[in-house]
């Protein structure tokens, strides 16, 4: 018997044929210390839950189907309605579908019948991706196999093999010109290899290390095949990779009759075609992990103006793509055809790019904490659902239940959001911004907001449920706590407020460890839970629980609010978890330095108070962590345009950071990617102005000249998403629109094929005869109108508070002015 510790990679399960009918295998690949590892389980039974007052029913019925079950067991688990439950345990997956969908059509109800046993196997052992194992190691081709053997959860920290692909094609018709791929041992990061494996029909040219040429396609992707069995990675990243590049090389596998084995085990790809329709695809690959940089990037919530790898490896690297034009299709087939060591220096570009976002990100290490945080595969895209289920389920059933199935027709689907105070409209010296730390996590915890404490406190005191908006009666704050909208929940019965103090002791380690990955994954999941519990896609879904976290959040803002003024300070604006607090006129010639210390004592003293009001009324321990979160010496608070009323989630600041200070936009045009640079880079450089008191008429009108001269035209391009197929635009045919088809009809008359039917980014221009594609325009730009719609309201939004306008400026008949 051996013991190792591995970090789990892929996870299937299948129906295998047996001497005595059908069985249940599942299996999982490990990357260890000593290489891959698959585990193959062979005698597990899958099992639902039916009520037991059902049973006899159900195994008659199942039993007359040809389909009953292999075993039946009383257990010591009821649901939600206190039904007592039992176990149906079944030969094979197949057989358990069958059943299900049998008892539906009877009007039974199975419980967790879609929970995936390779799941519940890890779940219920509390395994999430590292783990041991203790059983017989036999050696196969290139990796070693266990059967049967005993696992338990460990903190095993894995290194692994990653390859960085990217394949450049034809535009018009499937056809691979080069395959690049740079290899990367995570083990020994000083060693890493470059290929191109590049298709020559001409047979002419010399390889070189780096640079290798073969006849025909079916070479080149047999060649990529060779070295992924030779090099063995445990991560395939890329660019796009799963619906670019390797749906690319599986339908010209298909063409050409290739066994596209990317798997371990010389296993085949497993493709799963989004139910959106729009031609999008999952994989799964036996024995290794496929990461796209886009998708993943996304899960850890960065956001960019645009995530075409060029843009993200300027901001990210300050370096992008060998070839950065509109038209590098066609530059890449000129490349193909008359310079091969070229096309192979950008297509090995590609894969560097990728490689080193990939590093600079540090996306394995959060692909790497997340799945051992939340039980999910480490390419899974999404999945907030299912991560909460994993974490859940197994403290759920070991205390008594299991869970209820989602509801066919929710009641009160959308709770109230965040609480958006309004605002008071204005420039303003010395504002404080105060935040409540991870709020909705910790009113979970504070308040005991969870799915079994709700059943649990019901049960102690009957409660209706109503849309009232308002504070339940409580009559027993010993053992309760008073959720809104009809909501209690039993102090004692609660499980997700120890997830979360569990995580938020483990984010508090990382912080200490400087662990940034680790960190932003534990954020992404503590927020998560609010989501997940107000969705109707959970099947916890109750209206009571979400709006129980949003409205007490209403509350905790508005009182918090009322304490703060109390002191002769001003809340000017509030949004979910924080406020945005007008000092005092007495105090606002102190120094930074001061007013800063203004700012921590107001938190520490909201976080006093808290926690004697939640002790006292509610024999409650208070999590509600209130922090001085920055401090703008200069602040701005904008009017909904055309009114006088302030607006929401729009604001800019100057932000004191120390000794210095930054220029901080949320919500304004600067930071909008569907206003043009001109006027993103004119809304800065006004507010830099007026915030430090400088003159600003005369830059109001030089640029309005400059504009008129053709001097910004390269800062004039719109830029938007189509996020339709463009022939679906029917009534309403908006500018970006218009540029698109216009583009595309262009291409079309040149012999090129049109890019833009299936929805994508277009930039383009408005000219005096509309709108028209950025890159091939030949009408004059319409500059009246850019000034019009672009720069006029603009300064306007800052203007009127200092009594001016910009016509007072620039006057009425902007026209004249070119």
């Amino acid at each position: 018997m051996t013991t190792i510790d591995g970090f789990l990679l892929s996870r299937q399960w299948r129906d295998i044929k047996t001497p005595t009918g059908s069985a249940l295998q599942l299996s999982y690949w490990l990357s260890t210390a000593k290489g891959p590892i698959q585990l193959v389980f062979d005698a597990e039974k899958p099992l639902f839950f039916l009520p037991l007052v059902s049973t006899e029913q159900a195994l008659i019925a199942l039993k007359s189907a040809g389909i009953p079950p292999c075993r039946q067991q009383s257990i010591a688990l009821k649901d939600f309605q206190q039904q007592p439950q039992t176990a149906l345990y079944f030969n094979s997956q197949r057989q358990l579908y069958q059943a299900r969908r049998l008892l539906k059509e009877l009007g039974l109800t199975p419980l967790e019948a879609d929970i995936r046993h390779c799941d519940r196997f890890l779940m219920e052992r509390f395994i999430t991706a590292p783990l041991s194992i203790q059983g017989e190691l036999k050696p196969r081709n290139g990796y070693l196999k266990s059967v049967n053997p005993r696992l338990k959860s460990s903190h095993y920290n894995p290194t692994f093999k990653v390859l960085s692909l990217d394949i450049e094609t034809a535009m018009h018709h499937d056809e691979v010109f080069c395959i690049g791929a740079i290899c990367f041992d995570q083990q020994h990061p000083e060693m890493h290899r470059r290929w191109v494996f590049m298709r020559d029909d001409g047979q002419t040219a010399v390889d070189s290390d780096e640079l290798l040429h073969y006849s025909n396609e079916t070479q080149l992707i047999e060649a990529l095949l060779t070295l992924i069995e030779n090099f063995d990675p445990d991560i395939i990243i890329g660019w796009n990779v799963i619906n670019f590049d390797l749906r690319y090389l599986q339908r010209c596998s298909d063409r050409l009759n290739i066994r596209f084995t990317l798997g371990r085990g010389r296993s085949f790809a497993q493709w799963h075609e989004s139910s959106s329709g729009d031609d999008r695809f999952t994989l799964t690959l036996p024995g290794r992990v496929v990461l796209d940089g886009i998708d993943t990037l996304k899960s850890a919530t960065y956001s960019f103006e645009s995530f075409s790898l060029n843009h993200v490896a300027q901001q990210l690297l300050e370096r992008g793509k060998l070839l950065q034009s509109e038209q590098r299709g066609e530059e890449i087939a000129e490349l193909f055809q008359s310079d091969k060591p070229q096309l192979a220096a950008y297509n090995l570009e590609d894969c560097q790019l990728v490689w080193d976002i990939f590093e600079t990100t540090r996306l394995i290490d959060f692909a790497i904490e997340r799945a051992r945080l939340t039980g999910l595969a480490m390419d899974r895209i999404g999945g907030s659902v299912a991560a909460f289920d994993f974490r859940y389920l197994p403290r759920l059933h070991r205390q008594g239940y299991v869970a209820p199935n989602l509801k066919e027709f929710p009641e009160g689907v959308g709770s109230p959001g965040g609480y958006v105070m309004d605002s008071f409209p204005g420039i303003y010296n010395h504002v404080l911004v105060l935040d409540f730390k991870s709020l909705y996590p910790s009113i979970i915890r504070t308040f005991n907001i969870d799915p079994l404490a709700l059943v649990a406190g019901l049960e102690r005191q009957q409660s209706e449920a109503v849309r009232d908006r308002k504070e339940t009666h409580n009559t027993d704050t010993t053992n309760l706590v008073a959720g809104f909208n009809g909501a209690l929940f039993d102090k004692k019965s609660a499980l997700l407020p120890a997830i979360i103090a569990e995580l938020w002791q483990a984010r508090d380690h990382a912080k200490q460890l400087q662990n940034a990955s680790m960190s932003q994954a534990i954020k992404i999941i503590m927020n998560s839970f609010y989501g997940v519990l107000g969705t109707p896609g959970c099947r916890f879904f109750d209206y009571r629980l979400p709006s129980s976290i949003t409205l007490r959040g209403h509350h905790v803002l508005n009182k918090s609010k009322e304490l703060i003024e109390r002191e002769g300070h001003r809340v000017i604006y509030g949004d979910t978890d924080s406020v945005f607090v007008l000092i005092k006129d007495d105090e606002q010639g102190l120094e930074n330095t001061q007013i800063s210390a203004i700012g921590r004592r107001l938190a520490q003293q909201l976080n006093d108070w808290w926690t004697q009001h939640l002790r006292e009324h509610y024999q409650l321990e208070s999590f509600l962590e209130l922090e001085f979160e920055s401090h703008f010496t200069r602040f701005i608070m904008p009017t909904i345009r055309g009114s006088d009323v302030g607006s929401k989630k729009r604001y800019a600041g100057t932000l004191r950071r120390g000794e210095n200070e930054e220029l901080i936009f949320k919500g304004l045009e600067t930071v909008r990617t569907d206003w043009t640079r001109v006027a993103r880079d004119f809304q800065r450089e006004l507010y830099r102005r007026i915030f430090h008191e400088l003159p600003y008429r005369d830059y109001i009108q030089a640029l309005v000249n400059a504009i008129h001269n053709g001097e910004h035209d390269e800062q004039l391009v719109y830029r938007k998403r189509l996020r339709r197929k463009l022939d679906e635009y029917q009534k309403h045919i908006p500018p970006h629109v218009q540029a698109a088809r216009l583009a595309d009809q262009q291409r079309v008359n040149q012999g090129l094929p049109p890019i833009y039917q299936r929805g994508g980014w277009i930039a383009y221009v408005m000219t005096l005869n509309g709108p028209e594609p950025a890159d091939n325009y030949s009408a004059t730009l319409d500059y009246d109108l850019y000034i019009e719609r672009q720069i006029e309201p603009i300064a306007d939004g800052i203007l009127h508070f200092l009594g001016l306008t910009f016509s007072d400026i620039c006057g009425r008949q902007i026209g004249l002015f070119d």
